[in-house]
């Protein structure tokens, strides 16, 4: 019996024979608007990406071995910054839709790999006091190194039996867990944690709790919001202030706050495949949490290459699922409690810093 031709070359494609490379598409044939428009990215950006990735996508015991390293990335970006695997865009590069699903996954796990490199706290002393100078001259609070998130990533249900991933809104997704620095660079992204989970509770079970509690710098600490249970090492602003420097402190924690916010705004409208707008990733949670790390790392990454997140367009509100009223709730630790109202008697009294 007749094969069909685009069976065999389907299978040429997807698991390739000896050495062989597709190269249908080459960035030179194209123009730099061609590339922002369709993947989001320049070519000095994408080269990059083919020189930090190029020995992973090219593993003998990958199946898309077929593929060139340089096609999968391109295949990548386009889904992470469009949110779907449109036929023009694998008709572009030249390859099937299944095809770019196995460059998104291959090109994922390679990002997955190199998290760490890219996504992490400073260690040494004279960063930490950059961070914490920086945080300051923003609005004035002092000591802080880091402002801290939650964000809610839309995934498909897992199964019909499975609640966990079910958020207050009845949608399935994935509580995300993030910190950044003043540039809107991200230092810590805990991407795995289910739906369900309010924000202080991810916050209770993360490693950056034991991070923190373990030791941390003196006199430092984080910023969240009001989602987040008080702690010696994140402040919180006051649920009812009643001093004029109970209210200062409040407006400075919400200017410094509101880094992260812009951030995750800024995230999602370059990385549309976590807005929702296309529809909930259609992965199993796992894979759909490596989706969320490997934009972070591509994040982070276009920060050093100097495309600064602030230079983006303002995009809207993201849409969250609504807080519930157990989230405005303050801890009952008391040390905590007396490290705030020593700063704001310090920093925030009769004389404020200017």
């Amino acid at each position: 019996m007749a094969i069909p031709i685009t069976v065999l070359d389907c299978d040429l494609l997807l698991y390739g024979r000896g050495h062989r490379t597709l190269d249908r598409f080459k960035l030179d044939d194209v123009t730099d608007e061609y590339l922002m428009s369709m993947y989001g990215f320049p070519r000095q950006f994408i080269y990059y990406l083919v020189e930090l990735l190029g020995a992973s996508l090219s593993r003998p015991t990958q199946r898309s071995r077929a593929i060139s390293p340089e096609t999968q990335i391109l295949a990548a970006l386009g889904f992470y910054t469009s949110g779907s695997f449109q036929t023009r865009m694998g008709d572009a590069i030249g390859i099937s839709q299944a095809s770019m699903s196995r460059c998104v996954a291959n090109v994922t796990e390679a990002l997955v790999e190199r998290a760490s490199q890219f996504i992490h706290f400073p260690v040494d002393e004279a960063a930490i006091q950059s961070l914490k100078d920086e945080f300051y001259g923003l609005a004035g609070m002092p000591g802080v190194i880091g402002v801290a998130d939650c964000i809610h990533v839309a995934i498909k249900a897992p199964n019909a039996e499975d609640l966990s991933y079910v958020n207050r809104k009845g949608l399935h997704s994935l509580n995300c867990l993030v910190v950044c620095d003043i540039r809107g660079a991200l230092m810590t992204v805990e991407t795995s944690w289910p739906g369900s989970l309010q924000d202080c509770a991810v916050l209770q079970r993360s490693s950056l709790t034991s991070q923190f509690e373990t030791g941390m710098p003196k006199d430092s600490w984080l910023l969240g919001d009001s989602s987040f249970f008080l702690r010696s090492w994140l402040l919180t602003p006051l649920p009812i202030p009643e001093t004029a420097a109970e209210y200062r402190y409040n407006r400075a924690h919400s200017a410094t706050h509101s880094v992260i916010e812009r951030t995750l705004q800024t995230l999602c409208c370059r990385f549309r495949c976590l807005d929702g707008s296309k529809g909930a990733l259609q992965y199993s949670p796992e894979k759909c949490s490596h989706i969320i790390l490997a934009c972070c790392v591509l994040h982070n990454i276009s920060l050093d290459h100097g495309m600064d997140v602030w230079s983006s367009p303002v995009p809207g509100p993201i849409d969250q699922p609504p807080e519930g009223e157990d989230e405005h709730m303050e801890s009952l630790d008391l040390e905590a409690d007396r490290i705030r109202q020593e700063l704001i008697l310090t920093h925030f009294g009769i004389h404020p810093p200017v």
